[in-house]
């Protein structure tokens, strides 16, 4: 375990090339550790706001890496690490933001607020490029970027981005950033139960798959304790597998990461070791562990 102090940890995101990863905490520190040594690097601190989600500049080389954060005042602060100065304030949301991530060409920063709006913003001059407001008021929990030629859905595009909110909802976009290009590609919902505990629902977490992106892993709550994987292009669900709910944070992670990313039999191992957590393998799967609520 890693000295956080005694804040609660909101996000864990790690780097292009894993070798390092950043957290951040309710009270509005960002900090940055190695990987191989789990000590921590650098840290920035914001005095008096919460820091609820962080994301990394998908460029790989060192001078230009950045950390990006959203905070509990609707801005979002760009970090430099060479620097370890704050480069760049924003302020595109007038509510905390939930959601953030660097587009996969890192052209734009995408930034969700708790009242649903996704924003679309230049990391070079800070400016609001377009607000999206399709999930209407519902909190957005994730937001994911992965680059893919969307001419195979039809749709004019470099990259997909999906946003997911927390009333089960999920959008699929395709996106030409450089062209000024932004489309809806398809739009997921999840059927709920009729009656639940507020707080005690699990958030809605959704994302491509890393060997084919043409599906969408998605878990929330729901009727069933399960992950469920969408077809982009056969417009429906492909595959449902069960599992406990204690664990659906662990998988929908592991599930993501270099350890099971290329095989979904792995998955379902983790889904049917019900009794047992799997020993984490790779830098995702600490994060993971970080991240399971229980």
């Amino acid at each position: 375990l890693l000295p956080q102090g005694s804040c609660p940890v909101n996000n864990v995101a790690f780097s292009l090339d894993e070798s390092h990863f950043a957290t951040c905490s309710e009270d509005g520190s960002v900090r940055v550790w190695s990987t191989s040594s789990y000590e921590l690097v650098v840290q920035f601190q914001v005095l008096n706001q919460g820091c609820d989600c962080v994301c990394w500049s998908p460029f790989s080389g060192t001078d230009s890496t950045c950390v990006a954060a959203g905070y509990s005042d609707g801005t979002v602060r760009i970090f430099r690490l060479v620097s370890t100065e704050m480069e760049m304030k924003l302020h595109p949301h007038h509510v905390a933001v939930t959601a953030i991530q660097y587009s996969a060409n890192g052209h734009v920063i995408l930034s969700a607020g708790k009242n649903g709006l996704v924003a679309v913003s230049s990391p070079v001059n800070g400016a609001t490029i377009r607000v999206i407001k399709d999930h209407k008021g519902a909190m957005i929990t994730t937001i994911q970027c992965v680059n893919e030629q969307c001419k195979n859905f039809g749709l004019e595009g470099n990259e997909l981005w999906l946003a997911t909110s927390a009333d089960r909802r999920v959008s699929v976009w395709a996106a030409d950033w450089m062209k000024d290009k932004c489309n809806l590609l398809d739009w997921l919902s999840f059927p709920a139960p009729a009656h639940f505990a507020g707080d005690s629902l699990p958030p809605s977490m959704a994302a491509f798959c890393p060997a084919d992106h043409n599906l969408v892993v998605y878990t929330g709550y729901g009727v069933e304790k399960e992950l469920s994987f969408y077809s982009l292009t056969k417009k429906q669900v492909s595959q449902f597998i069960f599992c406990l709910a204690s664990v659906l944070h662990v998988i929908f992670d592991l599930y993501k990461s270099k350890c099971c990313r290329h095989n979904v039999k792995s998955v379902l191992f983790f889904c049917r070791s019900s009794k047992r957590f799997p020993s984490p393998t790779g830098p995702h799967a600490l994060a993971s562990l970080l991240r399971v609520s229980l």
